[in-house]
């Protein structure tokens, strides 16, 4: 069974992007191209990402994907695009639109994932969905050295100690990695 793994980048005070969706402040802060260093690394052992439709939007402007789709960034990856609207498809990428419960999809993922994990690229209420739904298994979060007044959240839900177990502490350049195991609500 493949891991679910929540991989992602936060400010100090839990931000994922701010109010317009902008990752602007990550992208200017020292050393991280240290932090993105074993990025490679845990690619290779995922077999399917999960997004929700802002992060999938935000992938397509940031690359320029309706003039480039060979920028596509994960080509040997199936990628599953979690969303109610209808959004433009990337040609030659493995793209998958749902809309629905995770656990009406869940056999899909697993099945698409086989022997590899499962990472939620975002956001925060994406994976919320999949620790509701107990499939949540690990959040790796870098902590990057900025202060937000406000944006996306991490995780807008109410994970508590009990279910959180903290693996590791790791300093890559400026940002901090935790990673903690997630244990299903009982």
């Amino acid at each position: 069974m493949p891991r679910v793994i929540y991989n992602t980048a936060t400010t100090l005070n839990g931000f994922l992007a701010d109010d317009q969706d902008s990752l602007s402040w990550l992208f200017v802060v020292r050393g991280a191209e240290e932090a993105e260093s074993g990025f490679s690394g845990f690619l290779k052992g995922i077999g399917v990402l999960v997004m929700g439709s802002t992060t999938y939007e935000w992938i397509l402007e940031h690359e320029n994907l309706a003039e480039h789709p060979e920028k596509w960034p994960y080509d040997d990856i199936a990628s599953f695009v979690l969303s109610s609207r209808r959004l433009p498809e990337i040609p030659g990428a493995d793209v998958r639109f749902r809309r629905g419960g995770i656990d009406e999809m869940w056999s899909e993922l697993t099945d698409a994932a086989g022997d590899r994990d499962i990472w939620l690229v975002g956001g925060g209420d994406l994976v919320g969905q999949f620790a509701e739904a107990g499939h949540l298994d690990e959040i790796r979060v870098s902590v990057a050295p900025v202060t937000l007044t406000s944006g996306k959240p991490l995780l807008p839900r109410r994970l508590e100690s009990d279910r959180l177990t903290l693996e590791s502490v790791k300093q890559a350049g400026q940002f901090a990695e935790l990673v903690y195991t997630v244990r299903s609500a009982s």
